[in-house]
């Protein structure tokens, strides 16, 4: 452990302060402390920041009610630089996105990941943009009953999967599911970011 005494603030007294998800990992936004506003998270175990455009402090969701709850702090080797990691509110972006890091300057195509959460945003499109086709787009024209009926009907056929014994159709069916169940979380709006915090409690009890 180190105290604040050991961070390196420059020339204007702050320190550029990275936000990351506890539990996705997600890259959510970079701002400055100044040693009040650390402290001052420090001490609320919840992100205060300093505006160098309104030269005063600002909590992180103060108006929007977006709070981020503070689960570490980090600095690099040189101190002078904070990484943040934080279980979020709500969005992290004052445009409404999840983080401030959307706009794409480049991406290989050969690399890119894919997960869940890529796999969820691309659900939440559909929902908003229509695509000829898209059998996302279907079952949310039809509705939760139909929703909610073809997750019953995937997950027999996970259970019937695996009492086969076939592990290749039981992963199969199981990408069904999960494909499913990201449909009607976003019907309801429940996020992977809900799911997680739920496991997590859970977790904790245990």
């Amino acid at each position: 452990m180190i105290s604040i005494e050991e961070l390196v603030f420059n020339h204007d007294g702050l320190i550029p302060a990275i936000v990351t998800d506890f539990y996705t990992k997600d890259l959510l936004m970079m701002a400055y402390m100044n040693r009040q506003s650390l402290e001052i998270t420090l001490t609320e175990q919840y992100t205060c920041f300093y505006s160098r455009s309104r030269e005063q402090l600002w909590r992180k969701g103060e108006t929007s009610g977006n709070r981020q709850r503070v689960i570490e702090i980090t600095t690099d080797c040189d101190y002078d630089t904070l990484h943040i990691m934080v279980i979020k509110d709500g969005p992290a972006c004052h445009t409404g996105s999840e983080s401030c890091f959307f706009n794409r300057l480049f991406v290989d195509e050969n690399e890119k990941s894919f997960n869940l959460k890529c796999l969820a945003d691309i659900i939440a499109d559909r929902k908003h943009n229509l695509k000829a086709g898209s059998y996302t787009n279907y079952l949310f024209d039809s509705g939760i009953e139909k929703i909610l009926k073809k997750v019953g009907e995937e997950n027999a056929e996970v259970i019937i999967a695996a009492m086969k014994g076939s592990k290749p159709e039981t992963i199969y069916e199981i990408a069904d599911l999960c494909y499913h169940l990201l449909v009607l979380m976003n019907e309801m709006d429940i996020s992977i970011d809900d799911i997680m915090i739920e496991l997590a409690s859970r977790h904790k009890e245990k």
